[in-house]
């Protein structure tokens, strides 16, 4: 928002007692409020853009209102015009996960979108892809630099022959030794690995770099009957592995020289695949938020929500995840479960994150971030509000515990329970089936995936301005009135689609990606 425009605050709800500022640099103290829900106000401190402002007098212990819900309790007093930041706040006590609401809110039936197709690649399995990959699996995380080096040869030397092949990707991790492999929790890891190389972007080529000694052997990883295509492999057909400690290989050379060997295969078959027009409900979306801010939940996550509505009316499936950033908001996930079961789904998978939160000895308000803070976010109950829009008005159809895959028939809106951290949560929705992600973002971050299209929405324009070359959308026009929630979420519905079907996100054109980081629960030994 430009520095010309005039003053502005945006207030969630007509019951609110607070609305954030929203020019670009804030408003300096004794700033008039010209209109709107703080018509006549005067700032009594400056105010920084995304920061909160009483609408009125505040006493002592008297709940902080946003989205009509308690973000904090004041510490102290605070006049009307005041500058309302997490240093005022108590932060509220999270709800016990008992004597919840369970399916009790009917959500209205969203009418049916059709028409609306992209150009994917379609697996033997049913699953479509929006991208057409070479991916080689890493069972431990001592061959990365080997598999690294090999990816690089492998795009110098193979990749001009095979034109109809995205890319390569080596799927480097920091896991398969030195882990307590049987404990409790580690087959998430294990699992989330297992389904991330047969995520429907890599077309069902299933090759495999090992050690030879570590503890997460090959058919561990991937025994028989865990592939869904029957021709990739059974009985008869041995596991495409290169084993680095085989005696077949002599020097650094070798090794190199037989993994590009095994990838021509590979490419040979993926390069015979070519894009078919596929009916939009072959989406599957992972939605996330990373250095959120308070515009978060006032203009990018509610057009992504739009979004997420439009892609489940046309018979696709959208995941919403970060256990931390929806647990504050627990009896809205209950209550919009589809079903009893599924609403007892989410109270076990929140009820487990809780306790392995505990284990720690870390509670909830460690997710907030200085960066949350400094964009207006006071605390987790007050991120957690602005988060869950990203999930749109939809029943939650089912639930996913963390590192397993969507079956086929599992559409509609998912909660697959992940941690928050971005690379955890977008190497989860991976495992589960994603084929492209939408991430929003207020502070900025040039996170990316390789193993699938990112798309990008600014919260601020401010934001969109300066990293323009980085951000897919502003969905800042928002607060500025240029667009609605509903035309934003429609533009973005409508570039999910040219991005499934080939077009490049700014992270794709920069080649920027973050490593895959497995979330795993177990002791490492």
């Amino acid at each position: 928002m430009s520095s010309n425009r005039p003053p502005l605050a945006i207030r969630m709800h007509p019951a609110d007692n607070v609305a954030i500022i929203a020019n670009d640099g804030g408003l300096p103290a004794g700033t008039v409020m010209p209109a709107g829900a703080a018509q006549g106000l005067v700032l009594r401190d400056k105010v920084p853009q995304g920061h909160k402002v009483a609408l009125c007098d505040l006493a002592a212990g008297q709940a902080i209102l946003r989205y009509n819900v308690p973000v904090g309790y004041a510490k102290q007093a605070i006049a009307a015009g005041s500058w309302v930041h997490e240093r005022l706040l108590e932060i509220p006590a999270a709800r016990e996960l008992q004597d919840l609401p369970m399916a009790t809110v009917k959500p209205p039936l969203l009418d049916a979108l059709q028409g609306y197709t992209f150009e994917g690649y379609v697996n033997a399995d049913g699953s479509v892809g929006t991208r057409n990959l070479l991916a080689i699996t890493t069972t431990v995380q001592c061959v990365a630099g080997v598999v690294q080096l090999a990816v690089e040869r492998i795009e110098r030397e193979l990749l001009p022959l095979y034109p109809h092949v995205d890319g390569v990707v080596g799927l480097e991790h920091s896991y398969g030794c030195g882990v307590a492999i049987d404990a409790p929790g580690a087959e998430i890891p294990i699992r989330t690995l297992r389904h991330i190389s047969l995520n429907p972007n890599f077309g069902g080529e299933v090759m495999v770099v090992s050690l030879g000694c570590e503890k997460l052997q090959p058919d561990r990883l991937l025994p028989p009957g865990s592939f869904p295509i029957q021709d990739i492999r059974d009985e008869a057909k041995a596991l495409d592995n290169v084993c680095l400690q085989d005696d077949a290989h002599v020097g650094f050379m070798s090794m190199l020289d037989g993994i590009v060997a095994r990838a021509q295969t590979h490419l040979e078959r993926l390069n015979a695949r070519r894009r078919q027009t596929v009916p939009a409900s072959a989406l599957v979306v992972g939605v996330q938020c990373g250095g959120s801010d308070a515009f978060s939940g006032v203009t990018a996550n509610p057009a992504v929500g739009y979004m997420a509505d439009l892609v489940v009316r046309a018979g696709g499936t959208v995941m919403f995840s970060e256990n931390t950033e929806v647990r504050d908001a627990v009896e809205q996930l209950t209550s919009r479960a589809a079903t009893p079961a599924v609403a007892q789904d989410i109270v076990r998978e929140l009820g487990w994150y809780d306790q392995y939160l505990e284990r720690g000895r870390v509670d909830r308000s460690a997710n907030t971030t200085p960066g949350n803070k400094a964009g207006g976010l006071s605390n987790i109950a007050e991120k957690a509000m602005g988060s869950i829009i990203k999930s749109g008005s939809a029943a939650i159809a089912s639930v996913l515990p963390p590192g397993e895959k969507l079956k086929a028939d599992q559409k509609g809106l998912v909660f697959a329970a992940t941690p928050a951290s971005d690379f955890i949560c977008g190497t989860l929705q991976l495992a589960a089936g994603m084929n492209v992600h939408v991430f929003t973002t207020g502070r900025g971050t040039p996170y990316g995936l390789q193993a699938c299209p990112v798309i990008k929405v600014a919260t601020r324009s401010d934001l969109a301005r300066r990293w323009h070359d980085l951000m897919d959308l502003n969905a800042g026009r928002i607060a500025e009135g240029e667009i609605t929630i509903e035309e934003g979420g429609w533009e973005l519905f409508r570039m999910l689609l040219a991005v499934a079907s080939g077009h490049k996100t700014w992270a794709e054109h920069w080649k920027l990606h973050n490593a895959l980081v497995l979330f795993n629960p177990a002791p490492i030994t």
